[in-house]
């Protein structure tokens, strides 16, 4: 009797593809971005991330989430849209920022030199919420801004600390007013989270088990 030898790769094959659609869905934003109780119950591991960022820099899950929202939309590989030449022709992109937090690569290098840890990549969820953190951290000390104080937080990321401490913004009205998207984002989520953030750490603590 022969032997059919396809029953291997036919096995590989559905395992190849099995495992690109579960990247897939892992790496999709979420379906309701606005709404960071739908986020962190659809996005399993999300909240623990953010929680744990908070907790080893002082920025609260509300702003580095509203962050990440107006940065990428949660978008894992999110690039800066490209440059037209003659207003018709696709041209380079206007900086390097990539990922969940739009860090541009000096920035992110900086990153994990100082925390040491090398293996973050821009398009993994918790490593850019922790640079959020980490940043947001570093802008406390270096600028005098409070932790709970997204406006000036966003501004300072934007800018860098030595733009902000020169006041590079001061007449930037745009930059002022996605500032001010950012706060009202942030307020948003920190009232939805006063709902769900009890079950979220019952969760948190329940898989922190295993």
């Amino acid at each position: 009797m022969q032997q059919n030898n396809n029953h291997p790769l036919m096995t590989r094959l559905l395992l190849l593809l099995l495992t690109s659609a579960l990247a897939g869905c892992a790496t999709e934003p979420p379906s309701d971005p606005e709404n960071v109780c739908s986020i962190f119950q659809e996005k399993k591991g999300w909240y623990a991330a953010a929680k744990d960022a908070e907790e080893k820099w002082g920025s609260p899950v509300a702003t580095t989430m509203a962050f990440l929202h107006q940065e990428s939309r949660f978008v894992h590989d999110a690039k800066p849209p490209r440059t037209r030449i003659l207003w018709i022709f696709p041209g380079p992109r206007p900086s390097d920022a990539y990922g969940y937090s739009q860090a541009l690569g000096t920035t992110w290098r900086g990153y994990k030199r100082a925390t040491f840890n090398y293996g973050a990549d821009r398009d993994d969820f918790e490593d850019a919420i922790d640079f959020v953190g980490w940043y947001n951290n570093t802008s406390a000390r270096q600028c005098r801004i409070r932790p709970d104080d997204p406006y000036n937080l966003y501004l300072a990321y934007h800018e860098g600390h030595g733009g902000f401490n020169r006041r590079t913004f001061k007449n930037k009205t745009w930059l002022k007013q996605v500032a001010q998207k950012v706060s009202a984002q942030s307020q948003k989520y920190r009232q939805q989270l006063d709902g769900c953030e009890s079950s979220l750490r019952r969760r948190k603590k329940f898989l922190g088990i295993f």
